[in-house]
């Protein structure tokens, strides 16, 4: 991770299974900036690179776009 990298893990509920990472890491990895999505579904975490600081309004959007709410920071 570089000097500029900036990674968040945010706390998701309703993600159970393999699909739900999929549709999670999709919308995340659409917003501007995003380098790195990690959804892990048994945990209920997501780990968000980016290569600037994100809006937490614009990630919870996202989240909620593939059916998930964003309960917040880990």
């Amino acid at each position: 991770m570089s000097e500029t990298t900036h990674r968040t893990i945010w706390k998701v509920s309703g993600m159970t299974c393999g699909h739900c990472e999929k549709a999670v890491s999709q919308e995340l990895s659409a917003l501007p900036g995003v380098t790195s999505v990690q959804a892990r579904a048994g945990e209920g975490l997501v780990t968000v690179e980016s290569d600037r600081p994100l809006e937490e309004a614009a990630v919870r959007a996202a989240v909620d776009e593939a059916g998930y709410e964003v309960v917040g920071t880990a």
